[in-house]
C-alpha cells in the first residue's frame, strides 16, 4: 500500500480522517505537527512565534523526511503549509500517494472549535467574517500546490466514512 499523505488547509480534517484511515488500513498514523511538537518540546504556535516560519518549515521538512525514511506503509497527516514549502509536494508525490482534502473556507470555519482557532497563530484575533475572508485568500494561494495531489476529494458534502472508503479504493486495498 505504501505511504499516504493527507494534504489540505488547516482544519480540513487531515488528522481526524488520517487516524480513521490508518485504523481502516492497519498501518501507523503520523501527524507531522505532533511530531514537530514532540521533537522540539514546543507547540507549533510557539515555534512560529519564537523561531520564525523559516526555522519551523526546516524542522517540518526534517520530520517529513524521517517519516518517509522510517515507514514502508503509513498514513501521514501534514501541516497545512507543508506542501507549499520548497519541494515538499514533489517529495511526497515521489514517495507515495498524496490526497488533497478540499473544503470550502466556510466549511472549515464552521468545523474549527474556539480552541482550534486559538492554537493556529495565523487565525488568532479574527472574527468569523475576517476568518472566512483570510482563509479564502490563503487557500487560493495554496491551491496550486495542493492540486498537485494524486487524488483530490471534495469533502464538504461527504461524511468521513465515505472519504475513507474513497481513499481505500484509490490506493487499491
Amino acid at each position: 500500500m505504501g505511504l499516504i499523505f493527507l494534504v489540505g488547509y488547516m482544519g480540513c480534517g487531515k488528522s481526524t480522517l488520517g487516524r480513521r484511515l490508518a485504523r481502516r488500513l492497519g498501518v501507523p498514523f503520523i501527524d507531522t505537527d505532533a511530531r514537530v511538537e514532540e521533537r522540539e518540546g514546543a507547540t507549533v504556535s510557539d515555534l512560529f512565534r519564537y523561531e520564525g516560519e523559516q526555522r519551523f518549515r526546516e524542522i517540518e521538512r526534517e520530520v517529513l523526511d524521517a517519516a518517509i525514511a522510517g515507514n514502508d506503509s503509513a498514513v501521514i497527516s501534514t501541516g497545512g503549509g507543508l506542501p507549499v514549502w520548497g519541494d515538499n509536494m514533489a517529495r511526497m508525490n515521489a514517495a507515495g500517494c498524496t490526497v488533497y482534502l478540499r473544503r470550502s473556507a466556510e466549511n472549515i470555519a464552521g468545523r474549527l472549535s474556539p480552541y482550534g482557532r486559538r492554537k493556529r497563530p495565523r487565525l488568532q484575533g479574527l472574527n468569523d467574517e475576517e476568518l472566512v475572508a483570510f482563509m479564502t485568500r490563503d487557500m487560493a494561494s495554496r491551491e496550486p500546490f495542493y492540486s498537485r495531489a494524486k487524488l483530490i476529494l471534495a469533502c464538504d458534502s461527504l461524511p468521513d466514512d465515505e472519504l475513507v472508503e474513497r481513499i481505500v479504493a484509490h490506493v487499491g486495498r
